[in-house]
């Protein structure tokens, strides 16, 4: 059995809708309507060359002759080269209606790339529900398309710096304080007068339990000392980077809690376990624990930032973010999400003056302070 591919190519619009075209099949056609192969040549705009040619090599990709009769002289299609084409006219008639989905589809898809008044920003980021609503709000209120890819806090800033994305979202304790995790983990990736921090939003993080909280837990301490089932977030998650802040801050060990330790890619992935028992608590956003019927105890604000390089602030793309993010409609909607609230969302600062990691108290040579 041979393996099929499709491809496509972008034309100027033309009057009715073309099927899903096949060199191969177009030569076969032509064969048997023109009843020779100069004659197809002809009616194809090729060279007897090029088609006699083609011809020849398909018959050695698939191990059957095409046509029957000598160069220069009248030919026929195969068996198998009859049959060929009848197989593939009935596999277009029978998908007719899933070929014409995939073309209004494809079209449409394209056809944001042809729209001036519409912008597209890649962003990767950890995993916020927030983002979802954003994304959600930027593309009917705004012509602004979010390609959002979800991962670890770490991995979307050096996907940043990578060029593989235009914005990285990332979160921080709101008040980090200098030598903590988040700074070990975020400081050598953000660089003062490269990367620059837009606002998105304030939330609140804490343990997602079961309802009632019929464990009683106030915090990390007590699933340690009353050895509670506990899910975590994978390495270079914002998440993990502030499970392992709150260890410091407590003086905890990892250790209590690594006999029941599990680990979900995401709050919501987090929230299932424990709403479907494998779990008794995990590290969490408020929304994610209310949306699965849990319950909560909060215990941290953090700051959801949006990192991009300094040079892309002017990008369309960036502008209409800003804007969107400024809308007052924009941060009613954050409003209605459970934990989350505005905080400067849209706007624009350094690095230095959101996280207290960088200290620049000489000079430039030259005279200038650093920036």
């Amino acid at each position: 059995m041979n393996q099929i591919e499709l491809s496509y190519a972008i034309t100027p619009r033309r009057a009715g809708r073309a099927p899903i075209r096949n060199p191969l099949m177009e030569l076969l056609h032509a064969v048997r309507e023109q009843g020779s192969i100069s004659a197809a040549a002809r009616a194809l705009g090729f060279s007897y060359r090029h088609v006699w040619g083609e011809l020849k090599r398909w018959e050695g990709v698939l191990g059957h002759a095409l046509v029957a009769g000598e160069p220069g002289r009248s030919a026929s299609l195969s068996e198998f080269g009859d049959k060929l084409l009848w197989a593939e006219r009935q596999a277009q008639a029978r998908l007719a209606p899933q070929i014409e989905a995939l073309h209004a589809d494809l079209e449409r898809a394209f056809a944001l790339a042809f729209d001036d008044r519409i912008h597209m920003l890649s962003l990767h980021a950890s995993h916020d529900d927030a983002l979802v609503l954003l994304r959600d709000h930027a593309a009917a209120a705004a012509r602004l398309h979010l390609d959002i890819r979800f991962t670890g806090s770490v991995d979307a800033i050096g996907a940043l710096n990578q060029g593989r994305c235009v914005m990285a979202g990332f979160h921080t304790l709101e008040h980090s304080p200098s030598g903590s995790a988040a700074q070990r983990a975020y400081k050598p990736l953000l660089k003062p007068g490269l990367h620059k921090l837009i606002g998105f939003a304030r939330r609140t993080q804490g343990l997602i339990v079961a309802p009632g909280n019929p464990l009683g837990l106030r915090g990390l301490r007590d699933v340690a000392e009353r050895g509670a089932r506990y899910v975590n977030r994978p390495l270079g998650t914002g998440t993990r980077v502030l499970f392992d802040e709150l260890l410091e801050r407590h003086r905890l060990d990892a250790g209590a809690f690594a006999a029941h330790v599990r680990h979900e890619p995401s709050h919501a992935a987090v929230a299932q376990a424990i709403a479907s028992g494998q779990a008794d608590a995990g590290l969490g956003i408020e929304s994610a624990a209310r949306g699965a019927g849990l319950g909560f105890v909060p215990l941290v604000h953090e700051r959801y930032h949006l990192a991009c390089l300094k040079a892309a602030l002017d990008q369309p793309a960036i502008q209409a973010l800003l804007t969107l993010l400024r809308s007052r409609a924009w941060q009613h909607r954050l409003g209605t999400l459970p934990g989350y609230e505005n905080a400067d969302s849209g706007g624009v600062q350094s690095l230095s003056r959101l996280l207290p990691w960088w200290s620049f108290k000489g000079k430039k040579p030259g005279g200038e302070r650093a920036k």
